[in-house]
């Protein structure tokens, strides 16, 4: 993304950073700041869609272009979104997941929110598909970390004693260590076969002992590049947004593993 900025800062343009803490949380508050200070455009990744939905609209109304990333606000009147198809990652995951576990499994699936339109895509995706691969298979239970690590740990902990079966589980966030280290501390790493999200360095030594069995990958990275890069082109010469730019998702395993270095460092 740097590029992107460095390109767009020799025609004036300038991105002001709003992070949040945590999906979700504080994003009309900061979207509020943003649309108040002055900006032209506002690239967001939408994670309460529902109460956003009003403000983006208003945001378009006054010229400020808004660009959604990673996960969508489809309802709204944003210019353009740039994500991978959060049903396709579900129905990736369900595929593989049906495919590596036996006739007749229960699985579950670890979400963040379900309020966020990518997360709930992806648990209804791979719910829909998982039973066409695996005869007889059920998606037991999906659960909402809402990206708490202790919430998250806590609750693959009484998912794996309530379903004493349970044969997979698919973290359709990135948030996939708690629910790592909820599997070894029952001693079910390897076992209950693990389908995660996206790459980060900290997930490397759970390929290597077979607890991750796959990860699908979205390219964050390459989201948010597409993302600077639409409103640049836009700011600086108009030119028009398409209405989404979707990518493919990704499946990693160990064996290409090492093809994701640069990804693994950066997240």
């Amino acid at each position: 993304m740097q590029e992107e900025e460095e390109r767009a800062s020799q025609f004036g343009v300038e991105f002001i950073n709003r992070p949040v803490q945590s999906l979700g949380e504080g994003d009309v508050e900061i979207f509020r700041e943003l649309m108040s200070s002055g900006v032209n455009g506002i690239i967001l990744t939408a994670g309460d869609p529902e109460n956003l939905k009003p403000l983006i609209d208003e945001a378009e109304s006054k010229d400020i272009r808004v660009v959604c990333v990673d996960t969508d606000a489809s309802k709204s009147h944003r210019s353009s979104a740039v994500y991978v198809d959060p049903f396709l990652s579900g129905c990736v995951a369900g595929e593989l997941l049906g495919k590596i576990v036996p006739p007749g499994s229960k699985v579950a699936v670890v979400a963040g929110m379900l309020m966020a339109e990518d997360h709930r895509r992806r648990a209804e995706g791979f719910s829909e598909t998982f039973p066409k691969h695996c005869v007889g298979g059920e998606t037991s239970a999906i659960i909402e970390g809402h990206e708490d690590e202790e919430e998250c740990f806590q609750k693959t902990l009484e998912l794996s004693r309530r379903i004493p079966k349970l044969a997979g589980i698919y973290v359709n966030t990135v948030n996939c260590l708690p629910v790592c280290h909820a599997l070894a501390a029952a001693d079910l790493e390897g076992k209950v076969k693990l389908i995660t999200s996206d790459l980060f360095e900290e997930m490397s030594p759970h390929f290597e002992k077979g607890t991750i069995a796959a990860s699908i990958y979205h390219q964050p990275h390459r989201q948010g590049q597409i993302a600077v890069r639409l409103m640049a082109d836009n700011l600086v010469s108009r030119a028009k947004f398409p209405p989404v730019i979707g990518l493919s998702p990704i499946v990693v395993v160990l064996s290409n593993l090492p093809l994701f270095g640069r990804e693994m460092r950066h997240g």
